[in-house]
């Protein structure tokens, strides 16, 4: 995590609605006029632009025209946004209108509050690890990617299990019998990752972590491995086809012998941080940590 001690001014913000949701649509209105209150400039994506009457652009250009960039939906909304983005590291903010809220971190009620301080200047910014998916098929490249929460690879048949290969660095590791493996950077640790038995990573760590889901020997667990390093999975469905799926929006099909490539991105996502909550309080809050 790091402060920007000289922030950049926020001159043009843009805003990004969570798609068929009328209470988003209800706040969007409501945000504008607050910003307009504030000479904000406000640019949108294709959905505002529709609830406001206005064109709206497509999300990579939003994020290579806007200084900021807010989000109103919840954590689908924003693995979305920062998957369309592009390359460009402009500053995310999420206003939670989901259920669980891990990467939206900022309540309904906070919003006008935390709006006023990151005009000011006072806020900071996480640089969260992304991940680059390549799917291959007979050593040809067939699909690309970039994750910012976990690649997946799982059995498309639900009664029959797969084998997955691993090569870490071109060294054999092992071979998972299993219902699949996720591949998950440190957001994407409390995700999918966590529900199969995966350890949480902080966003700061320079790590992704490799989970094998339902594997069919007790011996094989989570491997954390360095942000360096270079993982391919090769898969061997004992019948049918098997499945990759990219921050659960994405989806390639996938034959016996396909292989997937998984290393960390050069770009990484600038999400701005709750000025209101630490990351240890996020975790305790959606974890409930310490309940009775």
């Amino acid at each position: 995590m790091k402060k920007q001690n000289k922030p950049t001014p926020i001159r043009k913000i843009g805003l990004c609605l969570k798609p068929a949701s009328s209470r988003a649509g209800e706040f969007l209105v409501e945000l504008v006029d607050w910003l307009s209150d504030n000479a904000v400039e406000v640019l949108f994506d294709k959905r505002a632009g529709e609830v406001i009457g206005v064109p709206g652009l497509d999300r990579k250009e939003l994020g290579e025209k806007s200084d900021f960039l807010v989000v109103l939906g919840g954590d689908g909304t924003l693995l979305a946004v920062a998957r369309e983005i592009g390359e460009r590291p402009v500053p995310i903010v999420g206003i939670n209108l989901g259920r669980l809220g891990f990467l939206a971190e900022i309540a309904p009620g906070e919003r006008f509050e935390a709006l006023a301080r990151f005009l000011e200047g006072d806020y900071e910014v996480t640089q969260r690890m992304r991940l680059e998916v390549e799917a291959s098929r007979g050593g040809q490249k067939t699909s690309t990617f970039l994750a910012l929460n976990d690649a997946v690879i799982a059995r498309s048949d639900p009664s029959r299990m797969i084998d997955v290969e691993l090569r870490v660095d071109g060294d054999l590791v092992t071979t998972y019998p299993a219902d699949g493996v996720v591949v998950a950077t440190p957001t994407g640790s409390t995700a999918y990752s966590l529900s199969a038995g995966g350890p949480i990573l902080l966003p700061s760590t320079g790590a992704f972590v490799l989970t094998p889901i339902s594997a069919h020997t007790l011996s094989q667990r989570p491997l954390v491995l360095p942000g360096k390093a270079s993982v391919e999975l090769t898969v061997f469905p004992r019948e049918g086809e098997a499945q990759l799926t990219v921050d659960g929006q994405s989806h390639v099909s996938l034959q016996p012998g396909d292989s997937v490539k998984v290393t960390g991105s050069h770009h990484p996502v600038s999400f701005v941080t709750s000025p209101f909550l630490s990351h240890f309080d996020l975790l305790r809050t959606k974890l409930n940590w310490g309940a009775d």
